[in-house]
């Protein structure tokens, strides 16, 4: 038997803000999405390289507010491609912690994630 990768659920609130951050801004691509029927909430996968993420509109799924760490083989080259889009709502910067490098980035929905060099110790 093995487990896989957990697949965080974040709460999201609008859809086009959603998109925007995630696959404009992130480069995430959309695996797919779902609702039950038109006007009800959304609920979409979103995926780049080997990290899934959900997102859901629906209130019961989670809360705003969560906290993920992405493991990233070179933080500084993401730093460069985030920056290099000049996304209106985010300028994330590199910090050094006593673990390792980090670079936090929080969604239009107030969900961090926190991507972290995974070459440091």
């Amino acid at each position: 038997m093995q487990l896989a990768a957990p697949i965080p659920i974040l709460r999201s609130f609008d859809e086009a803000k959603a998109r925007a951050f995630y696959c404009e801004f992130l480069g995430f691509s959309e695996d797919w999405s779902h609702r039950f029927e038109a006007g009800l909430p959304l609920y979409l996968q979103l995926s780049r390289d080997g990290c899934v993420l959900h997102l859901s509109e629906h209130h019961g799924d989670c809360c705003p507010g969560a906290a993920l760490r992405i493991s990233v083989d070179d933080l500084d080259g993401l730093h460069a491609e985030l920056t290099a889009r000049a996304y209106a709502n985010a300028r994330p910067g590199i910090i050094s912690q006593p673990w390792g490098r980090d670079m936090t980035v929080t969604d239009p929905f107030g969900n961090r994630l926190i991507f972290t060099d995974i070459r440091t110790p």
